[in-house]
């Protein structure tokens, strides 16, 4: 068997690898040269796929990258992991899902399977993607090829829950299709989750990352308030997590990052207004959630303060920058947003981060954590806890500790730590 995968990203270059250790052969279609040349040299730019495990696949002839849309012509599926953002308005942009699925089209034969796998809204692949396809084909959606979604579901750095063990939810334009979807998953996937539509699919990605993120926006808040009324939010999670029924223990943070779960809740709010329905619920949790990395520089700012300092003019050192810890994927990564309006304020920072060794955009590179390098800091902040840093020795060395993500739990309290 022989399948194409459709942007070789943090999506689908997983999938790609996943595919391969299972026999199957892949041809990655690629817009970037550079990624091509990458992949084929047996070089990974993915935290979860390993250069050398990469290197032997290609080795084998199981992977391959091409910027050329005709590879897929003798694929049995071609599997689309594109970009889905928002644009300045905060609303869905397909643009290049649209325009792969054009070029897709130009290629496409009676007998295939087209998937797409890149998240959005209820209705993307039935009203959008299948005519597309149709159009510049000839072909029919679900007569003559067979069209499904199956939404990504990959948690970066993640090694108890990967691409091949977490179960695949697949809906089909028809039975034949999501038959036929579930079949070519298979040969990679564990468990494939067959269900009626493409829309409940879509659907059902939207609704895992819209629950993460309206509780987030619920701890979030809570540890705002529990800040005014001077009480541990963590301590209240972790008490509140001795409940064996009924509760489940969500970490509050300096607000979201990744592909999907800041962006997922715009995806639906959208959609809805279509249908003249207002998703009150979903947009307050993001805009409490936007509202963290504000309230995290407010908080530096009142720290600063007990020990007579400005924020202007004084030097701040940011630990972690990726969006979550021990990876290297900087979307939507709240960090940023720290440091950003760090800089708005007059503040002099620098970072570290091992896993992200440069912010071009932000003209920073990470500095090493040599001795004596902490104790020239006014505040050292800790926004994304990487377990390659010991807290304690910074905690030790530090003249001011903000802590956002709990990672000085347990280190003896020198009285210079601040939490959220």
């Amino acid at each position: 068997m022989k399948i194409a995968v459709i942007g070789m990203g943090y999506v689908g270059l997983p999938l790609a690898k996943v595919f391969a250790e299972a026999g199957v052969e892949v041809v990655g279609i690629e817009a970037l040269p550079e990624r091509c040349a990458q992949i084929n040299a047996g070089h990974s730019y993915i935290g979860d796929v390993s250069s050398a495990d990469l290197a032997r696949l290609v080795g084998e002839g199981l992977v391959r990258a091409t910027t050329d849309y005709a590879a897929t012509a003798d694929c049995e599926a071609s599997i689309i992991c594109l970009p889905t953002p928002l644009n300045a308005n905060r609303e869905p942009d397909l643009t290049l899902v649209k325009e792969g699925a054009r070029e897709l089209a130009r290629h496409l034969r009676p007998g295939q399977l087209v998937t797409l796998e890149s998240t959005t809204y209820p209705g993307t692949t039935r009203h959008e993607l299948a005519p597309i396809l149709e159009a510049g084909s000839g072909l029919k959606a679900g007569v003559d090829f067979f069209v499904a979604y199956s939404p990504e579901r990959v948690d970066p750095g993640r090694a108890d829950y990967t691409t091949h063990s977490t179960p695949k939810v697949v809906g089909g334009l028809t039975p034949a299709c999501a038959a036929r979807a579930a079949e070519i998953y298979g040969r990679a996937v564990a468990t494939i989750v067959p269900v009626a539509t493409p829309e409940v699919a879509e659907m059902a990605k939207l609704l895992e990352n819209i629950f993460r993120s309206v509780n987030i926006a619920l701890v979030n808040e809570l540890a705002m308030l529990c800040d005014r009324m001077k009480i541990d939010v963590w301590e209240v999670v972790e008490a509140a997590g001795t409940k064996p029924f009924g509760f489940m223990p969500f970490q509050p943070g300096p607000g979201l990052g990744g592909h999907c779960i800041p962006v997922d809740p715009f995806y639906l709010s959208w959609k809805a207004r279509e249908f003249d329905f207002w998703t009150e619920f979903i947009e307050l949790a993001g805009k409490v959630n936007e509202n963290m990395p504000y309230f995290c520089v407010q908080k530096v700012h009142n720290a600063l303060n007990t020990q007579h300092k400005s924020l202007a003019g004084a030097r701040v050192l940011v630990l972690g920058v990726a969006y979550k810890a021990d990876i290297d994927d900087l979307r939507e990564s709240p960090a940023l947003k720290v440091i950003r309006q760090l800089l708005v304020h007059g503040a002099l920072v620098d970072y570290h981060d091992a896993h992200v060794p440069e912010l071009p955009d932000l003209g920073l590179t990470s500095v090493a954590l040599t001795d004596g390098v902490i104790a020239g800091y006014d505040a050292v902040l800790i926004v994304t806890a990487h377990t390659d840093v010991d807290y304690g020795a910074v905690v030790q060395q530090a003249q001011l500790v903000v802590d956002f993500r709990n990672a000085t739990a347990g280190i003896a309290d020198t009285g210079n730590v601040c939490k959220l």
